[in-house]
């Protein structure tokens, strides 16, 4: 199942702590598959201490499963477009914060610089994302980045509607069959033009 070898994947992980489990697990789905892993996280993924774990567990976790230390600070994500460092870049899980800093062109943490450095080589960027404000506050970024090129979503829906009517996740276990699905639907469009 090497369907992803030779390809360079930047893994970026936003604090959306009760999904980190679901996230670690594709990303160990997308190194099976013979992905290079380049793990990223936001500053609140690398540094808080929560009920789902401590944030030394969580980067070890990372680290162990992608075979590298994430990058974590503004600095190392900005060479990642110049070095031509990812040829795709998951946000997973990607939140209603991140969203709306990234709909609004604002790079202040290592997952957005990440994404910008990318996006200036033209390359596809898929957001997986998990937000207690999907369809309220956030909604105006997600339409926002929906109309963006290079702009990928995982399909999503709501996460316990009785519980938390604005909330949405999208269904992480999809995010191998879309990363394949939107690189060959770019080597398609690269061999047309």
């Amino acid at each position: 199942m090497q369907y992803l070898n030779n390809i360079k994947v930047g893994y970026a992980m936003c604090g959306s702590f009760c999904t980190f489990s679901r996230a670690f697990k594709q990303a160990e789905v997308l190194k099976s598959m013979g992905a290079d892993m380049v793990p990223i996280m936001s500053y609140n993924a690398y540094s808080l201490d929560t009920r789902f774990g401590t944030a030394k567990e969580q980067v070890e976790r990372f680290t162990e499963i992608c075979e590298k230390s994430p990058i974590v600070t503004i600095q190392d994500a900005e060479p990642i477009g110049p070095k031509n460092l990812t040829d795709i870049l998951i946000v997973c899980p990607c939140t209603g914060n991140t969203l709306s800093k990234l709909a609004n062109s604002i790079t202040d943490t290592p997952v957005t610089m990440a994404v910008k450095s990318h996006l200036r080589n033209g390359k596809p960027v898929i957001i997986a994302l998990a937000t207690n404000d999907a369809l309220s506050g956030s909604a105006k970024n997600i339409g926002t980045l929906m109309n963006y090129n290079n702009y990928y979503f995982v399909p999503f829906s709501k996460d316990e509607p009785s519980k938390k009517p604005y909330s949405a996740v999208a269904d992480f276990t999809l995010i191998p069959e879309i990363t394949i699905k939107v690189l060959q639907e770019r080597e398609t469009l690269r061999n047309i033009s």
